[in-house]
């Protein structure tokens, strides 16, 4: 099981990025992403992003953890 624990919003950012979302716009102090036919993610750019927070955006991507670990890399 891929490990999700203490990743930072802004290597989560980086990730969905390099899955094919933009970066649009920060609102406050959350990254705001959107991708062509996938629904918009809000990634909170905080220290460490809160584990099941994590895994429900990944799910919302259509990326399995597996793949989302990869992409931090």
């Amino acid at each position: 099981m891929p490990k999700l624990a203490n990743i930072s919003g802004s290597k989560a950012v980086k990730a969905f990025i390099k899955s094919g979302y933009t970066h649009v716009h920060t609102s406050g102090d959350h990254a705001i992403l959107q991708r062509t036919g996938y629904p918009t993610l809000s990634i909170p750019l905080h220290k460490e992003v809160a584990r099941f927070l994590l895994k429900s955006q990944i799910r919302r991507a259509k990326l399995t953890e597996e793949q989302f670990v990869k992409l931090l890399k």
